[in-house]
């Protein structure tokens, strides 16, 4: 028993003093690695994205976040595999035929993965390519909603019914961004054909400016909303379109705030918005009708 002992110990040792430091080295060296460069792509990336003077804070702070994330996964990855082939090497295990065979597998694959690339490399350029970000409200071909997260394979979205969606980057032919730089408000209100428009015009500027300069509003708004132009007679109403910008997200809000605004305000004014009224019609059956 102690001439086992004693040849594992003569086996072992020299093992651990070559082979086994190096492992400990690698590993090390790895982790070291990979810190030293999450920090320096971070910061790469906080000099470029500030660097846009034209985005908006809230943007560049989205687009940073979201380029960190995506970055350091790549980074994290690429030190993970790149060690654990040395290790594999020093360990005995010989990783010549491994790639080999992994090419092997690759091309067999490659085939039936061929979505799953095209899904990898089209989320590189929406990344890059600074299509959208975390928190930006979107809309991919018929599916719309907030970001609530992005891999490099699919944006995962919420609607707002609270649905989440996950859509493959490689399924997405068209991006819409309701939130990128700004918002805009988009209303279209009716009014009477009695209505003096002049008058409604005046009084939705003066709303508008109102809702801008109250201090709950001013933050979120960006350019007052105001009349645009008259956008279409109907048989009841005059259709007038007022438009005004917000910062990312808040158009929603905002707009539901400025029409309780102008509703109160024409109340005040007596400018009448139409009301559809229906009437339906029933016949009546005549004497000699039987009677089911």
């Amino acid at each position: 028993m102690n001439e086992i002992f004693e040849n594992t110990g003569r086996e072992i040792i020299p093992w651990f003093t070559t082979h086994g430091l190096r492992i400990i080295v690698i590993i090390v060296l790895a982790i070291v690695l990979n810190f030293l460069l999450k920090r320096t792509v971070a910061k790469i990336v906080k000099m470029s994205v500030t660097a846009d003077r034209q985005k908006s804070v809230e943007a560049e702070k989205k687009r940073e976040r979201t380029l960190i994330r995506v970055s350091t996964w790549v980074i994290l990855v690429m030190t993970t595999v790149i060690a654990s082939m040395m290790v594999l090497q020093e360990v005995g295990i010989p990783i010549g035929p491994m790639l080999a065979g992994a090419g092997i597998v690759g091309l067999a694959v490659g085939f039936g993965g061929q979505y799953l690339i095209r899904d990898y490399i089209t989320g590189l350029l929406i990344i890059f390519e600074n299509q959208y970000h975390i928190g930006d409200m979107v809309k991919l071909d018929q599916t719309g909603g907030t970001v609530e997260d992005i891999s490099l394979r699919m944006t995962t979205l919420r609607d707002m019914d609270g649905t989440v969606h996950h859509v493959p980057h490689g399924d997405i032919k068209r991006v819409s961004n309701l939130s990128k730089y700004f918002s805009r408000i988009n209303l279209n209100v009716n009014v009477s054909y009695n209505a003096d428009l002049e008058k409604v015009i005046q009084i939705v500027n003066k709303v508008g400016q109102d809702m801008a300069s109250d201090p709950a509003w001013v933050k979120e708004i960006i350019k007052p909303p105001q009349f645009l132009r008259v956008e279409d007679f109907t048989d009841s109403a005059v259709s007038i379109k007022i438009v005004g910008e917000t910062v990312p997200n808040h158009q929603f809000m905002a707009t539901g705030e400025l029409r309780k605004r102008i509703k109160e305000a024409f109340d005040e004014n007596d400018i009448q918005m139409p009301i559809v009224h229906v009437v339906r019609s029933v016949g009546h059956k005549g004497l000699d009708d039987p009677i089911l």
